[in-house]
């Protein structure tokens, strides 16, 4: 049977999703978790990477099996195998036609950003940071520049392996708790580095060194030299996949819920 799993965890420590020969990723000590509980190797295929110090709140995957288990034993199970900052969410039976890349019609980020005068703390790693007082309507003005679809290669990695770099953006949503600031980006693909790339504009804009005009222009420039610096990876969070309704998977977890 074909089987769909739910992952979260804390990027800090590993080397990003996809398996390395390191064996310090997240897809390395889960399908090693998965080889114990179910006594044969299991081999996973994730429905968005994530790189180093990047989280997953929602990361879904799907393997084969012949191995049968309880939902519940699949989640409890392997959960005994995976360090405390790994975790299975849930688990689901899929038809053979779902596919956890291939069948996703959208991928959804939050940034956690930390606007202080000081460096975090206590939640170090998990939330970007910058110094400067942040204008909301400035990183407002310049995100509606993105919205639709177009030809990100000025926020696209040298190493991104894509096939096009042009992509479909939703409108960006921009909150404020406090201190904390929330960007949410959903697209039907992200490049590698996009939204970081994203970010270290969208920031520049909104510390005043760019009026918000300048991201219509890195945009039409179509070059990575346009744009400002790679943004840290601290405060990057995959919410997960958009599924249609018919898959009948989980929508969301309870980190959603504690997330700023």
């Amino acid at each position: 049977m074909r089987l769909a799993l739910g992952i979260s965890y804390n990027g800090q420590a590993y080397d990003g999703w996809q398996s390395q020969p390191s064996g310090r990723t997240v897809q390395d000590h889960l399908e090693s978790a998965l080889a114990r509980f179910a006594a044969r190797p299991v081999n996973t295929i994730c429905a968005g990477r994530t790189d180093a110090g990047v989280h997953g709140l929602m990361q879904v995957v799907h393997f084969d099996t012949e191995v049968q288990r309880a939902e519940f034993s699949w989640v409890r199970g392997t959960n005994t195998f995976l360090p405390p900052d790994i975790a299975v969410q849930w688990a689901r039976p899929v038809p053979d036609a779902f596919h956890s890349r291939a069948s996703a019609k959208a991928r959804r980020y939050a940034y956690v950003l930390l606007e202080s005068p000081v460096r975090p703390s206590v939640e170090a790693g998990r939330t970007g940071w910058v110094f400067r007082p942040l204008d909301l309507e400035a990183m407002q003005e310049a995100a509606a520049h993105l919205v639709g679809e177009h030809d990100f290669t000025s926020f696209r990695a040298s190493a991104c392996q894509a096939k096009s770099p042009v992509k479909t953006l939703q409108p960006v949503k921009i909150s404020r708790n406090g201190p904390y600031w929330r960007f949410e980006f959903e697209a039907n693909a992200f490049l590698h580095h996009m939204i970081r790339n994203l970010m270290g504009c969208l920031l520049v804009v909104g510390q005043g060194l760019q009026p918000p005009g300048w991201m219509r222009e890195v945009l039409a420039a179509k070059s990575r030299d346009a744009a400002a610096p790679t943004f840290s990876p601290d405060g990057l969070y995959f919410l997960g996949p958009v599924y249609e309704d018919h898959w009948g998977l989980p929508k969301e977890v309870p980190a959603y819920h504690w997330l700023p």
